[in-house]
């Protein structure tokens, strides 16, 4: 496979047509990736099955791209029939049992690093960047983006969790940077969310030790907010969503201003991008190795099943 070629096909596509039901429309982008849209809750659940790794391959990325294309093309709105229904919510899951996502992919990871291939590397980590800046800003739109980690969530995947405003994890969910382990940091907007969660130190900690915490952990750092029994995710959501009706104007108000306080511009992700290029370049044989026995252990957990 072209490995630059296939990341800069991430482009924008048409939009996609929606199966319609009583009371939710889904949206099928491949089977990597499916959405569904509640019409009482008016909330958007994107549910990640990466195969065959659960990690950020390519073709995830592009699905998540033309999602993101999605939310903005239609102003967080769904139009069915005669009717449309506004997006106030999104909410990020996975399909993979006792997995949110592990990451970056490790197997592309390494045979660019072993060609010395910095477009493709740097096309790859712009290609995160991008959907993550999305979810982070709400869309610039007038909704709230939530996280619901249901498993382990390490590496790119803690990313993805970490640039929505609210995240809600089961109490067996595990999360950490393992990329110290094999010499590396996490390029694709950990330092940049994690820090506004927590401050410089603690998010210094947490990348530099490698270390793998457990939700209640995550909790008691002020980084993730909510911690519920394992299979309970999907009803503390939906509690959420209820409880925040009546001030739905108002909170997203102030996750604008927060957003606004933060100052978190693309730029700054971008530089950290090519930071980690760099980094990622500077690997050794002996950092590959350990690299590639993560792999092996990713390759061990078995992917769901397109519905």
């Amino acid at each position: 496979m072209n490995m630059r070629v296939a990341v800069e096909n991430l482009s924008p596509s048409t939009p996609f047509a929606g199966t319609e039901y009583e009371d939710r429309i889904d949206y099928l982008f491949s089977p990597q990736l499916n959405a569904s849209y509640s019409k009482s809750q008016h909330t958007m659940w994107l549910r990640l099955n990466p195969s065959p790794r659960p990690c950020f391959n390519l073709d995830l990325l592009q699905d998540l791209h033309d999602y993101t294309s999605l939310i903005d093309e239609s102003k967080a709105s769904i139009v069915a029939a005669t009717q449309t229904w506004p997006i106030e919510y999104t909410v990020l899951a996975s399909s993979t049992s006792g997995v949110f996502n592990l990451g970056g992919d490790l197997h592309l990871f390494m045979e660019l690093i072993e060609t010395q291939n910095r477009p493709a590397l740097s096309l790859y980590g712009r290609a995160c960047i991008n959907v993550l800046y999305r979810n982070y800003c709400g869309y610039d739109l007038p909704l709230t983006t939530i996280s619901l980690v249901q498993g382990e969530c390490l590496g790119g995947g803690f990313e993805a969790a970490l640039s929505s405003e609210v995240i809600i994890a089961e109490e067996h969910s595990r999360f950490g940077f393992p990329e110290i382990l094999f010499n590396l940091f996490p390029g694709m907007g950990a330092y940049s969310f994690l820090s506004r969660r927590c401050g410089q130190r603690l998010t210094d900690e947490i990348i530099s030790s490698g270390k793998i915490y457990s939700a209640q952990e995550m909790l008691e750092m002020g980084i993730i907010d909510q911690v519920v029994f394992s299979g309970e995710g999907e009803k503390q959501v939906l509690e959420l969503i209820e409880s925040r009706k009546r001030f739905h104007n108002g909170l997203v108000g102030l996750s604008s201003a927060r957003r606004r306080a933060q100052n978190l511009k693309y730029q700054e992700l971008l530089d950290i991008v090519e930071a980690w290029v760099d980094c990622a370049l500077r690997l050794t044989c002996r950092d590959l190795k350990l690299m590639k026995r993560l792999v092996s252990r990713q390759n061990e957990i078995p992917t769901a099943k397109a519905a």
